[in-house]
């Protein structure tokens, strides 16, 4: 029994602790103050992007070879996790940027592309955006329509695509998009920004994630170098599903950390709101839900970390990603608006901070896979289909 309990640690390294703190403290002090008005005028976060580069936080799991700090995705989770406990726009902008951005280049890049490319998106200069989604290709992306044709050494791109987090901002490097390049074939391609016939559409108007970028791209015979394609050729639709199952965990960190972020406000505002002569949180209906939240949310956390761990062991992670995407997608809303509730009337308010939470929750079981994909995944792992 000894050995068996000297094998299982829970806790974190002293290098992770350090990431959660610094990244909390900045959420709290930097973030916090301006994040309603960040989503009251749709305005992207460039001050805070280049805060989050100087702290090393925008190439988080990249590794120091290429400019990144080196961490591993435990502390990129926790990274994300304390980001969203404040704000889902922040959270979103350095995760797509680094588990769909920077990721496709670090993972199937060559050499001479990731030497090219990469300085500069783990120092956060630049950001990277990944476009798979179409208007015709949502959760069933083998659809994909966009087509890449091969011509004297350059590719000649034409299609469109919707729904790309980072596409349009100032500093955005590029697209890594999913491409057929044959007929049964789908390969993944570099579009950097300014290509001519590369056309960004004005940012999208959201429910939530309202600060963040997101935009409807067009190619119309995009012509780029033949050196642009990201790994091999025909190995895209694999490639961006292994993209997904990564990204998969810093999502499932973010519905964690809003979680996290409403049990914090719905817990203050039990304790001070007072109703029949006492705080609210003193009567049971509101001190039950209020524990409930804290245990769903510890369980949450339990199999972000784990699947985090799994990908850091070198390890088959790809079901633990989907559960925990799935769950905390699904926890996530259960606490909103548990949380919402005990606010009552106030939270109802545009000026209350759980109305934000509350509007950007829905995402979290829509995007990187919707839960019914999760579903769909998870069956698959289990054999059941």
């Amino acid at each position: 029994m000894d050995s068996i309990l000297r094998s299982v640690d829970f806790d974190l390294t002293p290098e992770q602790e350090l990431v959660r703190d610094t990244v909390r403290t900045f959420a709290r002090e930097r973030v916090a103050p301006v994040a309603a008005e960040l989503d009251l005028e749709s305005r992207f976060p460039y001050e805070l992007v280049a805060e989050l580069a100087e702290l090393g936080l925008m190439g988080l799991p990249i590794p120091e070879d290429y400019g990144g700090a080196g961490g591993d995705t435990v502390s990129y989770a926790l990274a994300i996790e304390e980001l969203t406990r404040i704000d889902s726009s922040v959270a979103i902008t350095v995760a797509a940027h680094t588990s769909l951005g920077t990721m496709p280049v670090l993972s199937y890049g060559s050499e001479e592309q990731k030497r090219r490319w990469l300085p500069d998106l783990a120092a956060g200069r630049k950001l990277a955006a990944f476009g798979l989604t179409e208007p015709g290709a949502g959760s069933d992306a083998g659809a994909t329509r966009t087509a890449a044709e091969l011509r004297g050494g350059s590719w000649i791109i034409n299609g469109s695509k919707i729904f790309i987090t980072n596409a349009g901002t100032d500093i955005t490097w590029g697209v890594t998009i999913t491409a057929r390049t044959g007929e049964d074939e789908i390969s993944n391609i570099v579009v950097e920004n300014g290509t001519p016939g590369y056309t960004i559409s004005e940012p999208m108007k959201k429910l939530g994630w309202r600060a963040s970028d997101t935009r409807e791209l067009s190619f119309e015979n995009v012509e780029v170098p033949e050196s642009n394609l990201l790994g091999e050729r025909g190995e895209g639709f694999r490639q961006f599903l292994e993209i997904l199952d990564g990204g998969r965990i810093s999502v499932a960190a973010m519905g964690v950390g809003l979680a996290q972020g409403a049990y914090d406000l719905a817990s203050s505002y039990a304790k001070e709101r007072e109703q029949f002569g006492k705080p609210i949180a003193t009567f049971q209906a509101v001190h039950f839900a209020l524990a409930d939240m804290a245990t769903e949310i510890e369980a949450g956390r339990a199999l972000v970390q784990r699947s985090a761990w799994l990908k850091d062991a070198g390890r088959p992670f790809a079901l633990e990603a989907a559960m925990a995407k799935l769950y905390t997608g699904e926890l996530s809303a259960r606490v909103a608006g548990a949380a919402l509730q005990i606010h009552g009337g106030y939270g109802y308010m545009e000026e209350s901070a759980i109305s934000r939470l509350y509007r950007d929750q829905k995402i979290l079981e829509i995007g990187e896979g919707t839960n019914e994909v999760q579903r769909m995944v998870i069956a698959r792992h289990l054999g059941l289909t």
